[in-house]
């Protein structure tokens, strides 16, 4: 008897556990899918020789901003040249952009705010050399 009385007090023990509403404050983090593969915008930049320091903090900033701006972009990184090859070709800057799709790539280019950067770009700039893939295992 004593033990069919402990198994209901522990079945209405659980049933109420399972029934309590959980609070409307709480909430419940859903990690969001990672893509099988990934479009990688690569973008190296060789400045004037005239553009000074400033001017080229400037259209770093300004590409810096971009992902704040346009929701395109999935993820953003960039550095400078330090490689002891010297096999840079003058080009000192390197960003990488990227998009889940091609269709999110196509949003980003003509994008007004992408427009813009190149418009403080363009009077620094002395070669660009970009190059998109789509990334392997």
């Amino acid at each position: 008897m004593r033990a069919v009385l402990f198994s209901m007090i522990a079945v209405l023990a659980l049933a109420a556990a399972c029934t309590t509403p959980v609070p409307e404050t709480s909430a419940v983090a859903v990690a969001e899918p990672v893509p099988d593969s990934l479009l990688r915008h690569v973008v190296l930049f060789k400045f004037n020789d005239e553009s000074s320091e400033a001017d080229v903090a400037g259209v770093v900033d300004a590409f810096r901003a971009l992902p704040s701006k346009i929701d395109a972009i999935y993820d953003f990184e960039y550095g400078t040249d330090n490689s002891p090859e010297g096999l840079a070709d003058g080009f000192t800057h390197s960003f990488l952009v990227t998009f889940r799709t091609e269709a999110d790539r196509e949003v980003y280019l003509p994008h007004p705010d992408h427009q813009a950067f190149v418009d403080v770009l363009q009077p620094h700039l002395d070669k660009v050399l970009v190059i998109d893939y789509w990334t392997k295992e």
